[in-house]
């Protein structure tokens, strides 16, 4: 298939970093230091983190003083401000290593990380949200899993509560069989299990890794969506396309969440809504789309009555409203995704989540 070459040169990359590090391998201690300082070396120079602003500056020096503090440094750091009112774009031109991109227009989250990643040419593309502070060993975690998990695209992080770093803030995505997408461990105390690497639907893009190539080989982020699900949408495109995502738990970000669209906002019960129906009918194969469409009709129909009791209906109707009217371009892009998707129906329905109760 023709995702088959990106694939195999991953795992061409990934093999030949391994058989670097493993000319300093002693029989008996495993991986030396000089080791390990040949897989740093390499880790450096090859990845670019991007940054998206909008009216960030409250925390946005705060999260860039972090990334400056990393114990691998990224080849460069791209600030794309959306069009912000304040002084956000001055902030990140005070730092020397940061190069700010001025957008004319507030493109939305999704455009202006496509701006971003159509600037690399690294190997590896970092997202980082402006409301999210990386411990100095983040950007070290994620690259070397991306060594040792050559098939996979997606690498996501643990990320914590800013204001409580006892509490997760999420720990990857989560995609029911409804339709509905979460992050998993959101609002749960940091248990044991949450410390052991696993493979996960999708990372979260406040906080994550990507394999440059792989996205530009999916079409990188939906511009139809502006924000909300569209790093869900992204990471089950990458699992049609063959890929892989890994939770990285050593990869530590703190996360405030929501700074600066609000928690619950209209705004954001608008986008998440509507990008909820397009994710997927773009995304869920033709034999499970057929026998999940009355789940996801149901949950829709929940949602819209949860909403209204809330206050909040008008806004989920416009949403589902808006949904059904960008149905036709949608449903074109689904034949694209699906006439070239590697994986097969059974190992998306595995890597869905198909719990009764939702659960975190």
């Amino acid at each position: 298939m023709q995702y088959s070459g990106y694939i195999e040169g991953g795992k061409r990359s990934s093999m030949a970093a391994q058989n670097a590090i493993s000319g300093g391998r002693s029989e008996d201690s495993g991986v030396d230091a000089s080791s390990e300082k040949v897989l740093s070396v390499m880790l450096i120079s090859d990845v670019t983190v991007i940054i998206v602003s909008w009216n960030s500056e409250a925390l946005l020096a705060k999260c860039l003083e972090s990334l400056l503090a990393q114990t691998v440094k990224p080849t460069a750091i791209l600030l794309i401000d959306n069009a912000s009112a304040d002084s956000s774009p001055a902030i990140g031109e005070s730092f020397p290593q940061v190069t700010v991109h001025r957008m004319p227009s507030n493109l939305g989250f999704a455009a202006a990380n496509n701006y971003g990643i159509d600037q690399c040419s690294t190997k590896y593309v970092a997202l980082l949200n402006p409301d999210a502070f990386p411990e100095p060993g983040w950007l070290e975690a994620l690259l070397k899993a991306a060594v040792s998990h050559p098939e996979a695209a997606a690498f996501g992080s643990r990320q914590i509560c800013a204001e409580n770093p006892e509490i997760l803030d999420g720990v990857g995505d989560v995609y029911h069989i409804s339709g509905l997408a979460w992050r998993k461990g959101y609002g749960a105390t940091q248990a044991q299990h949450y410390l052991q690497q696993s493979e996960i639907f999708a990372p979260c893009a406040a906080a994550a890794l990507y394999r440059r190539e792989a996205l530009i080989l999916i079409g990188k982020f939906d511009e139809d969506y502006f924000c909300y699900m569209e790093d869900v949408d992204l990471g089950f495109r990458l699992r049609l396309a063959g890929y892989s995502a890994w939770y990285i738990p050593d990869a530590v970000v703190k996360h405030v969440g929501s700074a600066f669209t609000g928690v619950r906002s209209a705004f954001s019960v608008y986008h998440g809504h509507r990008n909820m129906v397009w994710t997927f009918v773009k995304n869920v194969p033709g034999i499970l789309l057929s026998i999940l469409i009355p789940v996801h009709l149901l949950l829709n129909v929940l949602m819209i009555v949860m909403l209204t009791l809330r206050g909040q209906g008008g806004i989920v109707l416009k949403a589902k409203k808006d949904a059904f009217h960008g149905m036709k371009k949608m449903w074109r892009k689904r034949s694209e995704i699906q006439r070239t998707r590697v994986a097969g129906a059974l190992a998306i329905f595995k890597a869905m989540d198909k719990s009764v109760l939702l659960r975190r």
